[in-house]
Parts: C-alpha cells; sequence; structure tokens
C-alpha cells in the first residue's frame, strides 16, 4: 500500500522525500521502478527521441596523486608507464573526432604536480586557435579544485582563467557518493569532500557554464547515501538550474585497490530509475553502456533514460578497471531504434544537432576504442619544458630534457 501511495504521488508530478525513494529502492519490483522512471521520461521527452553525442573522452595525463582505492587507471608520479599527452597528440585526437562527425572532447586527467594552471590555459587557447568552433567539456570539480590548491589560486578565479582560455563546460566526474563518510573510506575524501565538490559546481555554474552530474555507486555506500548523494545534486540543481544530465554506474573493481564484485545490470536499472524518480528537475539522464554493454544501455530507456551518452571514441579509465564495451554511431542508433525511439545527435547542452552522420557520408566503422597512447609509448612532449615542475621526479624530466 506504501509503494501504491508514493507512486501515485509520483505519477501526479509530486517530489518525493528521502524516506519515499527509500521505499521504492527496497520494496517497488523493478518492472514498477521501471514503469514510473518511463512515465516521467514520457513526460520529460514527449517526442520519443532519444539523443546521444559524438565526441572524445580523453585523458591527458595518468599520473594522479590523490590514490583513490578504487581507481585502475592512476598512475604515481614517477611511474615508468606514466604520461602527459602533448599537445600535438591531443590535435590528431580532435583531428580523428571531427572525422567522425564529432565537435567535442571530454578531457579529463588525473592530478599531476607537473602541470601548472598555465599548461590548461596555453592548450586550451592552442584548442580554440586551431579549432574555434570546438568544445571544451574539461576538468572535474576535484581537477579544478587541485589546480587551486596547486597554483594557490581560488576555485572562482581558476574558472574565470580556465573559460577565458577557451572551457565550454564541466564534467562530473568525481562525484563518486557525495558523502564524506564513504569518501573517506575511498580515499578521494583529500581530492574533494562532498562540500567541496559541490561547490564548484556552484561557482561553474554561476560563471555560467553548464555542467553534467555522476554517481558511481556499489562500493561501501548504504542506500541511504546514495539517496543523500540524489538529494544534495537536486538541492544544487534546485539552486542554480546548471547541470544538463545525470549519468550514474556501478564500481568496476578489477584491477583495482580495493576490489571487490561488480553490481549486477538489475541493480542498475534500479539505481537508475531511482534517479529519475528523486532527480525530478534534470531534464536528462544517460544511459551507461561503456559500464554496462549495448544491451543494458537499451534496456535503460524503459528505466528512465533518455540519453545514449557518447560514442566516446577513446576511454582508459574504465577500460583498465576490466570493462571494454564499444558501440559506435552505427551501433548506438540501431539499439535506439530498435527500443522504438529516434536517434538525434546533440551537444553538450541538449541542443538537437542532426539525424546520424553516418547516414549522410561515409564514416568507418568503429569496432574497439581508442587508448590514449600506443601500449610501449612513453614519449616526453617537448612543450613540457616550457612549464615548470614541483615533483622530483618531474624536475629530472624536465633536466633531462
Amino acid at each position: 500500500m506504501m509503494i501504491d501511495r508514493i507512486a501515485r504521488h509520483v505519477i501526479e508530478g509530486g517530489r518525493v522525500n528521502a524516506d519515499e525513494a527509500l521505499d521504492l529502492y527496497r520494496h517497488a519490483p523493478t518492472h514498477r521502478l521501471g514503469q514510473l522512471a518511463d512515465a516521467i521520461r514520457a513526460r520529460k521527452h514527449p517526442a520519443r527521441v532519444v539523443t546521444y553525442i559524438i565526441d572524445r573522452n580523453v585523458n591527458y595525463t595518468n599520473v594522479c596523486v590523490a590514490r583513490c582505492n578504487f581507481c585502475a587507471f592512476y598512475r604515481p608520479v614517477g611511474s615508468a608507464d606514466a604520461y602527459v599527452l602533448g599537445f600535438d597528440e591531443i590535435f590528431s585526437k580532435i583531428d580523428d573526432t571531427i572525422a567522425l562527425g564529432g565537435n567535442q572532447l571530454l578531457l579529463q586527467g588525473g592530478h599531476n604536480p607537473d602541470l601548472p594552471i598555465a599548461w590548461y590555459e596555453d592548450l586550451f587557447r592552442a584548442v580554440k586557435a586551431r579549432y574555434p568552433d570546438f568544445k571544451l567539456h574539461a576538468l572535474s570539480p576535484p581537477e579544478v579544485l587541485h589546480i587551486s590548491r596547486l597554483n594557490q589560486v581560488p576555485v572562482p578565479a581558476v574558472i574565470e582563467r580556465l573559460v577565458a582560455a577557451g572551457l565550454d563546460s564541466i564534467p562530473g566526474g568525481g562525484a563518486e557518493i557525495l558523502v564524506d563518510r564513504v569518501r573517506r573510506l575511498l580515499n578521494c575524501y583529500g581530492k574533494a569532500s562532498a562540500d567541496e565538490w559541490l561547490d564548484v559546481m556552484r561557482h561553474a555554474h554561476r560563471a555560467g557554464l553548464r555542467s553534467t552530474a555522476t554517481m558511481m555507486y556499489w562500493t561501501v555506500e548504504t542506500d541511504e547515501e546514495r539517496i543523500e548523494h540524489m538529494l544534495r545534486l537536486r538541492a544544487l540543481q534546485d539552486e542554480t538550474g546548471g547541470f544538463t544530465a545525470f549519468i550514474t554506474w556501478s564500481y568496476q573493481p578489477e584491477h583495482t585497490e580495493r576490489g571487490g564484485v561488480e553490481a549486477t545490470g538489475v541493480d542498475y536499472l534500479r539505481t537508475l530509475a531511482l534517479a529519475r524518480i528523486v532527480l525530478d528537475n534534470f531534464d536528462n539522464l544517460q544511459a551507461s553502456w561503456v559500464t554496462q554493454g549495448g544491451k543494458v544501455g537499451q534496456l535503460s530507456l524503459a528505466y528512465g533514460a533518455n540519453d545514449m551518452g557518447s560514442v566516446m571514441i577513446e576511454e582508459n579509465v574504465v577500460r583498465a578497471a576490466g570493462a571494454a564495451y564499444c558501440m559506435d554511431e552505427i551501433e548506438i542508433v540501431s539499439n535506439v531504434e530498435d527500443a522504438g525511439f529516434t536517434a538525434k545527435r546533440r551537444n553538450m547542452h541538449y541542443e538537437i544537432l542532426g539525424d546520424p552522420i553516418f547516414r549522410e557520408r561515409d564514416i568507418p566503422r568503429m569496432l574497439a576504442l581508442e587508448t590514449a597512447r600506443a601500449a610501449g609509448d612513453s614519449s616526453v612532449p617537448e612543450e613540457l619544458r616550457n612549464y615548470p615542475a614541483r615533483s622530483r621526479a618531474g624536475k629530472q624530466l624536465r633536466l633531462a630534457q
């Protein structure tokens, strides 16, 4: 009876509180959660259009001092297989992205102590000088906070300088679970507390930037803490309206210090559906096919998702933890259309750009995601010598150059 009452409240457009959300997650049958989420999706997106973006997920460095225990991607300072991409390497990746119909880089990386704010500014300016219309969806809140601490520049000033250099929007990475008890156990509290993550987004939204929001679940959090995470995002969205979309995915345990087991696809769908119900002020929910695979990604469209995310082209972080799903534009569109929806390309602001590119011109098939660098490539970018290093390994590398 309680579930029926909450369901009627949701269908009538009501907002659920923490207790109601917990009741739904713990007690509502999976198909019922899906029906509620799909009803909200249909109310927000009645034309049955499912969007996607063609962009490339570039990780500019794997050097990171944060050392989160759930991350299989990072390398410590001085590691033999640590890297920083050169500007020319990034330009080449942009050329490949444009050739596939893309117009944006999702640019994120480790907390590298040897990359000052000037490196980011010079990179962004160089990209914009060479590709004036190309978009930079770059630097998650913990990266912005790292740059702020490293350069002793307040977060609002960091954002102002990066926007002046060419930053267009901010991805929602590094949120994990926005509860400090969880963040301490995951060893990610030091890179950003829950309040600090939210405050970077607040400053970004006030500066006119749009951003996404994320949640990585299935580590050490309770059901209540997942819901607290969603409610904190909902509250900030009420305040700023700056989030364009929400993306959730399950922890990928392979090759990580933390280890463990991966959540089931059913739990992913239940979590996604609950997010659609709780986050009533978010217009868009992405399907995380990169962690769940194409078919669960397709099924997500019946559990509240209205977006298939990114073609991606390249992926390094999730791959390091054992997941290597790949879908090019043709496969994404096929999954969308087979589920009874119309597929449309979009930009980061969820503005419709048009029909699939592969129906307009020949596009090479992409059967595997690219990586940051070829295996064994330990080259050091020439331009690194232009920036002072802070770590001993970084200083030695500059001297060797």
